[in-house]
């Protein structure tokens, strides 16, 4: 292998997504310490657009656009992303060359005045910006008040800290990159909210043709993690999944064996199907897949097309 003279990683600009890049600089600067690494930092629309939901402007596609333009034009030799991120089918011309050991995938309680959902009244107001938060949230609390939530990490504490929020419902793995451990009231594990697809676990996007890259960038990739978010991507995209529609997806790993569960719920938390299913670790995207195929027996695929045309009217 030749060791890469030269590298640059874009980046969005938020503080986390920084955080994520600088994290991937020093492991590569670790393993190549004669590379230059730089970042190359910039603003995509998902960043601009904070008056409307995501799922209503084209969805987690608006945070990378722009880093895969600067990976084509040659700008950028890497992006890295938060998986959970990253849209299930990548344009054409784009591969995820790696993707890192994952840290908590599980959703984080964050509050200034209760300790947990459970405490709070009727009518408190949660803000979440995920629809598979809010079915969740609403089928579990129904006395509860879910409004949306948009901006980086800073912003949504800063609209909890302003009183516009009595609790908010943030990925954990960010808060704690970014050392905010004591804004954590609690932590919602599997059975109270089935984490996203690939959430906790960040990825390497390359240009396809950078065959280059695919050799130097392995290092970096962990096994274990890649079985289980191959796992969790192909349920979701077996079922056409997309922030538009409520969809969780969480798989882990023992012994060389996948264990992967599944859900597609209404927004309302109304309905929701449930699934799971268990394979070696070689046949991570095969689990996916039967995963899905249960959640369509069960009329997941009639539900999702029934949410998408509820929306567009």
């Amino acid at each position: 292998m030749t060791t890469p003279k030269k590298l640059v990683i874009a980046s969005r600009e938020s503080k986390l997504a920084l955080w994520q890049a600088e994290h991937i600089k020093a492991q590569l600067e670790a393993l190549y310490p004669e590379c230059e690494v730089s970042i190359l930092g910039m603003t995509t629309r998902g960043d601009q657009i904070l008056n409307v939901t995501l799922s209503k402007i084209g969805g987690k596609g608006l945070f990378i656009k722009e880093l895969e333009q600067a990976l084509a034009d040659g700008r950028a030799d890497l992006a890295v992303h938060s998986i959970k991120d990253v849209p299930m089918e990548l344009p054409q011309g784009f591969t995820l060359a790696a993707i890192g050991e994952r840290a908590s995938p599980f959703d984080a309680f964050v509050s200034n005045r209760y300790g947990s959902l459970q405490d709070l009244p009727a009518g408190a107001v949660v803000g979440t910006s995920s629809l598979r938060r809010e079915a969740l949230l609403r089928a579990r609390f129904p006395h509860l008040v879910v409004k949306p939530l948009r901006g980086n990490l800073q912003t949504r504490l800063g609209k909890l800290d302003n009183g516009e929020y009595d609790a908010i419902i943030l990925a954990k793995a960010g808060l704690e990159r970014l050392g905010l451990h004591d804004r954590i009231r609690d932590t919602l594990n599997e059975q109270e909210s089935l984490p996203a697809a690939g959430q906790g676990a960040l990825g390497i996007e390359i240009a396809a043709h950078r065959l280059d890259l695919l050799e130097a960038l392995n290092p970096l990739n962990h096994p274990q993690t890649h079985a289980c978010v191959s796992a969790e991507r192909a349920l979701s995209r077996a079922l056409d999944g997309s922030c538009q529609v409520p969809l969780a997806a969480y798989c882990t790993e023992q012994n060389g064996m996948l264990r992967l569960r599944g859900f597609v719920g209404r927004p309302d938390g109304s309905e929701m199907l449930e699934a799971e299913g268990e394979a070696a670790i070689a046949y991570a995207e095969e689990l996916g897949r039967n995963v899905a195929e249960k959640l369509a027996d069960a009329g997941a695929k009639t539900l999702i097309q029934s949410i998408l045309a509820e929306q567009k009217q």
